[in-house]
């Protein structure tokens, strides 16, 4: 018989001695009662990963347990999305103090139950988490932060401008190696935006959100006169120049009509490098002086 009341605060202790589940871990399946009690802390869960909250579907998204790699459906995932067919009531509640947890209410999986979304891990590595979507069954209490997005049913293609530039990082060695390369790469970017820009081509960004995921993708520029995606780098390694193909061929399939492609790159690279950009049909662009070179035909692009 459940005794708690929508908004009650009590001691998670107290609420694990009458309704059981683990006391280490936010998904507390038990064994002594029909119910999966997950628990919310977003002042802690921010520092591994963990962003739960109400998103515009009207849904309260979870993030699984898991706090380092990739989230797979361990037990505590499997008690959250086989509640139905376990018998086992989801019953959510989020942190108001030290130890307290304030009762939300019950609730089960939204159609579909789950989506991945990328989040850092409790080593700052980025990492694939499991979001489940749970849907109120009846009235709840509101206490528990809002998402400022929550995943669409369909892409979402925009073009932006390049003031605020972002930039996806480069997997490196070192976290030294890979600021340098992100503090190269911004100047780079903006060296040939003017380039472009005073041979009065328009110059943009695109802003892309895959259907199903949160996170948005941003090219480093877009040519809108020469129907161009560029991709910059900070560093002539293989290793990015590999990463800037890879991200084009991403971005492209969401564009349409599709674009030609060009990675930007601070100098030239060795002519290996050169071949593997060309025969991928991306074309590469390096800064000579105050104007660009290029192993396309056009000089611009």
């Amino acid at each position: 018989m459940w005794d708690i009341a929508l908004g009650e605060e009590r001691k998670r202790t107290k609420i694990q001695s009458t309704y059981g589940g683990n006391h280490q871990t936010g998904i507390a399946h038990s064994n002594s009662s029909a119910n999966v009690l997950l628990f919310t802390n977003p002042e802690r869960g921010h520092k591994v990963g963990y962003f739960d909250g109400w998103g515009k579907d009207g849904f309260y998204h979870y993030t699984g347990e898991g706090q380092k790699g990739d989230q797979k459906m361990t037990p505590g995932n499997r008690a959250i999305l086989q509640h139905v067919q376990d018998g086992r009531a989801l019953r959510l509640f989020n942190a108001v103090a030290r130890g307290v947890y304030a009762y939300l209410g019950e609730f089960t999986l939204a159609d579909p139950p789950w989506y991945y979304r990328d989040a850092p891990d409790a080593n700052d590595e980025s990492r694939s988490v499991i979001m489940f979507r749970l849907k109120p069954i009846d009235q709840v209490a509101d206490p528990g932060e809002s998402l400022s997005f929550t995943p669409r049913n369909e892409d979402l293609i925009e073009d932006v401008e390049i003031e605020q530039h972002q930039t996806e990082r480069t997997t490196v060695s070192t976290k030294s190696k890979q600021h340098e390369a992100e503090r190269r790469e911004a100047p780079l970017v903006t060296k040939y935006r003017d380039y472009l820009e005073a041979q009065g081509h328009t110059v943009k960004r695109k802003k892309i959100i895959p259907a199903g995921e949160v996170r948005a993708l941003y090219t480093d520029l877009y040519d809108v006169t020469a129907d161009a995606l560029i991709e910059a780098k900070g560093t002539v390694a293989r290793e990015a120049v590999r990463m800037a193909i890879g991200q084009l061929y991403d971005y492209r399939r969401y564009i349409s009509p599709k674009p030609s492609l060009a990675v930007l790159l601070p100098a030239r690279p060795r002519q290996d490098l050169v071949d593997l950009c060309n025969m991928s049909g991306a074309a590469v662009i390096w800064p000579h002086g105050e104007v660009f070179d290029s192993s396309a035909a056009d000089p611009l692009h």
